[in-house]
């Protein structure tokens, strides 16, 4: 009897789960094809899909220094805008106190989607001097001062000579 009754109540809950109606998540694909192709960076199921799509509307915008908006951005200015956009945080305005205050200090090998990447053109590399986001695949996003937003790789040679830290924001 007791074997019926473990067998029945398995059944029932097999036929149960099997009636249950599953939805998959809600993709915005033609934004996330989008994405993907003015980030050049295939965008899977486990991505931050926001991130991507608000990243990749800014791809072009052109440097301007203390620029806010998409008529003209600073490095500083896209990661407040990103930051505010995606994560809904307001982060300090200018690179070094993004690096100091809103961010602790991680390994380049453990950088993950949305972390912040810090850049010194200074002698003693004290100070950040530039900043991104770490995207992926040591793809990241920035306002460079001669091109505008780009997506440019960690392992660059500037970059590499260049790399101060790695954040991950707090």
């Amino acid at each position: 009897m007791k074997k019926y009754l473990l067998n029945l109540f398995l059944l029932s809950t097999v036929v149960g789960l099997s009636s249950c109606r599953t939805s998959s998540p809600d993709y915005n694909y033609r934004k996330l094809a989008k994405a993907s192709m003015k980030l050049g960076l295939e965008i899977n199921r486990k991505d931050n899909h926001a991130l991507y799509i608000e990243a990749s509307e800014w791809i072009g915008v052109p440097y301007r220094y203390s620029g806010n908006s998409k008529r003209g951005i600073d490095c500083s200015g896209l990661t407040h805008q990103i930051y505010r956009n995606v994560y809904h945080k307001k982060l300090e305005r200018n690179t070094e106190g993004l690096r100091t205050k809103n961010c602790k200090k991680i390994a380049k090998s453990s950088l993950k989607q949305g972390d912040l990447v810090f850049f010194s053109t200074e002698r003693s590399k004290k100070k950040a001097t530039h900043v991104g986001i770490y995207l992926k695949e040591n793809k990241f996003i920035h306002a460079s001062t001669s091109q505008g937003v780009i997506i440019s790789d960690l392992n660059e040679n500037y970059y590499k000579k260049h790399w101060l830290a790695a954040g991950r924001v707090k």
